[in-house]
């Protein structure tokens, strides 16, 4: 059957259906079992009018129960200024695509050039590329450049302090890229330095790759973590909060050679789980490992500042062969993002937001203690994540909350993972405490 805005005729489809010897439609999907097939009809509604669609969408919308967030596991409740969304939804924005003609593009180099600059201050990094798709793609990026720089040595070795998430997408990249993965064990809740030494002085590693904080939100200390890779030729990788990074010891601090994370700490709404942002910088020496692409400023023939596309390595630009990387999506629309909030909130604001959510953590985590329910599962500093075990029952605790219109946390085995950032109130934390007291 034709459809008016399908271009594909029944000859062109039938064509095609030779060329890959299925007979029909259906033969494309003969390996799926029928059990899990759905053979109903959709539940579409029929043609409404703008006035109806309004109202339906309005009826939906309304079935959605506002909670109070402190949830956190790599996605924070951050207060984004209102002015971004009316900045961000302009068609200009919107619409633009990769800047292939920089005489036309000049104001999308500009802002990436701008996002590059904050991104590499903020991780005290030499270089920033112009964004990736998400942290953990990052992340993933960062383990296939450091087997890249490391040539013959396949082993990457990552802490167990990282996301389980991150860890998952990291198990599927390594998988299809013959990158041999190995654990770094934690030691009372962070990762042992150590193990560490002695996983590398067996050889073959590339790169190590930690995070901070780490999954139950510790500060860990890296004193050392740099040098021990260095002396034996593998990279230092560091995941962070971005967001935190305005308070704590930025990566370049301690030495790392590549920052990767997720941006999404930087005022982006959690969303239902995206759009987000990675971000990854690197040293200098490491620039020509770095996958996506690199915008820098130069003079144009009036002696005028002007923004081009100073590294194109991925293969939309160079033949796919020689590319840095394959997959590394940008999503610049966010990057603009974060280029937005970091100008709008300004060095002292982003501070200050990072400020109240330590503060506010180590409050909750305080008189939770103090209701003889909740034990700090890890004696080390954190800062607006801690992991606590909890005397109960999780479940039954989290009904409660969620009752009252919190969402009280992320269950981790037999404890909870809290998060505060700066939007949560006193009497917000003070009434999630009086419930869980009970």
């Amino acid at each position: 059957m034709d459809y008016k805005y399908f271009p594909h005729t029944s000859d062109d489809l039938q064509a095609m259906m030779e060329k890959v010897g299925v007979t029909d439609l259906d033969g494309l999907y003969a390996q799926i079992p029928d059990a899990i097939r759905f053979k109903g009809d959709y539940q579409l509604p029929s043609e409404m009018s703008e006035l109806e669609v309004r109202q339906l969408f309005d009826k939906l919308g309304s079935q959605n129960q506002q909670l109070t967030c402190f949830a956190g596991y790599g996605v924070y409740d951050h207060y984004m200024p209102s002015v971004i969304p009316s900045l961000l939804q302009r068609s200009e924005f919107l619409t633009s695509y990769t800047p292939y003609q920089a005489e036309i593009s000049q104001g999308t180099l500009h802002y990436i050039f701008e996002y590059q600059s904050m991104m590499a201050e903020l991780t005290g990094m030499d270089i920033s590329n112009a964004s990736m798709y998400d942290g953990t793609t990052a992340t993933a990026e960062a383990m296939m450049m450091a087997v890249a720089a490391g040539k013959k040595q396949n082993k990457v070795l990552l802490s167990a302090g990282l996301n389980p998430k991150t860890r998952e997408v990291l198990d599927t990249y390594a998988l299809h890229q013959g990158i041999e993965l190995e654990t770094i064990p934690l030691k009372d809740g962070a990762t042992d330095l150590s193990m560490l030494k002695s996983q590398l002085a067996n050889g073959g590693v590339a790169g190590a790759i930690v995070q901070q904080p780490n999954v139950y939100g510790i500060v860990e200390d890296f004193t050392g973590f740099a040098e021990a890779c260095h002396e034996q030729k593998a990279l230092f990788v560091m995941n962070s909060v971005i967001a935190d990074l305005a308070v704590l010891k930025t990566p370049g601090e301690w030495g790392a050679d590549i920052a990767v994370g997720d941006g999404q700490s930087l005022g982006i709404p959690m969303q239902f789980g995206g759009p987000y942002v990675g971000y990854m910088c690197c040293t200098e020496k490491l620039i020509r490992k770095m996958p996506g692409r690199i915008v820098g400023m130069t003079k144009d023939n009036r002696d005028q500042r002007a923004f081009v596309l100073t590294l194109q390595a991925r293969e939309q630009h160079i033949r796919r062969q020689k590319a840095t990387s394959n997959i590394c999506s940008n999503q610049s629309l966010m990057a603009l993002f974060v280029t937005m909030y970091l100008s709008l909130m300004g060095k002292l604001g982003v501070k200050e937001a990072a400020e109240l959510s330590y503060a506010g953590a180590h409050y909750l985590c305080d008189e939770l203690v103090k209701t003889g329910k909740f034990h700090l599962a890890f004696d080390k500093p954190f800062f607006n994540e801690f992991f606590v075990k909890y005397d109960g029952n999780v479940d039954t605790l989290s009904k409660h909350l969620l009752n009252a219109g919190i969402l009280g946390g992320v269950k981790l085995g037999d404890g909870i993972l809290f998060a505060v950032t700066e939007k949560r109130t006193k009497e917000e934390i003070d009434n999630l405490v009086n419930i869980a007291a009970l």
